[in-house]
């Protein structure tokens, strides 16, 4: 385990929040708990009826979660009532949000942490990113001042030199797919604050393009200048700059090289990639080829942490995100 993850744990057990999981119909929620539970990391709230529950954790011990049947709990009348109220602009019924509270666990989740019950939810090891975050958005809402909801990784690689002792965050890799230069900006800042949230060390911003101050003209290129601009104006106390390549941001002698003077050009640890192709593959590639444990995607800017995870995820994983999630519960 990274120090990484060893100190965001030790946090999530000192400051002990209580995390949703919906997921009762996947085996890895169940896996993941035992260890949450066994550990200590956070209190868990199981969301689902006893036949999922009983089927689905066979030989692992989670008797220290809550559970909660949507069909027969006493507080899903009052859910029903409240998701009416807060959606009533939009249409929704009594019967529509008796619907989706009784067969989409994750609004049920949400509407836990809307009415103060629990601290935020992990979610998504089985669903998509867009099932996991609209009612998130639709019930929750985005935190106040902050311009967008977007999605980062956090990126541990072994025995790297670069970074914060091989820790990054990679943004935005999980939502925005075309982020502007305003939206790209916004997602630097975020970052920079949930960096410094987790890794606990100082931010280090780099806007990353195929460029390196100028070494190449394309639109794409200006959309990354104009987004550093927006940003330095802004968010003036951040240390930032733009446009750089990878290496250029990470690697001290070529960014010496290839930005001289740059307060962040060979130090950078949070990443900014120009769109979501670019940032997924990015992830990716660092979990793969470097072995990098990846934590996330990590949403930003939502009112309560609301987590999603990959698919692809491991039982660990999730101990990982709810973890982080606990963490970000505390600030």
């Amino acid at each position: 385990m990274s120090a990484f993850l060893e100190n965001v744990k030790r946090r999530a057990k000192e400051n002990k929040k209580t995390i949703v999981l919906p997921e009762s119909m996947d085996r890895r929620t169940f896996e993941a708990a035992a260890t949450v539970l066994a550990e200590g990391i956070a209190n868990l709230i199981i969301i689902g009826s006893p036949e999922e529950v009983a089927k689905n954790s066979v030989g692992l011990d989670v008797s220290a979660a809550q559970f909660i049947d949507p069909a027969t709990s006493d507080k899903t009348e009052g859910y029903i009532e409240k998701l009416v109220e807060l959606r009533k602009s939009k249409g929704m019924t009594y019967e529509q949000a008796k619907n989706l509270l009784l067969t989409d666990y994750m609004y049920y989740a949400c509407m836990m942490v809307k009415m103060g019950e629990a601290d935020g939810v992990v979610s998504g090891a089985c669903h998509s990113t867009a099932n996991t975050l609209r009612p998130s958005l639709q019930i929750i809402k985005t935190a106040p001042g902050t311009k967008l909801v977007s999605a980062f990784f956090v990126i541990v690689v072994p025995d790297c030199e670069y970074g914060a002792n091989g820790a990054f965050i990679f943004a935005d890799s999980g939502l925005v797919q075309n982020p502007n230069p305003e939206e790209l900006a916004a997602i630097a800042n975020s970052s920079a604050e949930s960096f410094e949230l987790l890794v606990q060390e100082k931010a280090v911003v780099a806007m990353l393009s195929h460029s390196s101050k100028g070494s190449a003209k394309h639109a794409d290129v200006d959309k990354v200048l104009e987004a550093t601009r927006i940003a330095k104006e802004t968010y003036p106390e951040l240390t930032l700059d733009g446009e750089l390549q990878l290496d250029a941001a990470i690697v001290p002698s070529v960014g010496q090289s290839k930005a001289p003077g740059s307060p962040v050009a060979g130090h950078a640890n949070v990443l900014i990639f120009p769109d979501l192709d670019a940032g997924n593959i990015g992830y990716k590639l660092a979990q793969r080829l470097a072995k990098a444990e990846a934590y996330g995607p990590i949403t930003q800017g939502i009112a309560a942490p609301i987590n999603d995870l990959s698919r692809g995820c491991s039982a660990e994983d999730i101990v990982g995100v709810v973890a982080i999630t606990a963490v970000q519960a505390g600030k």
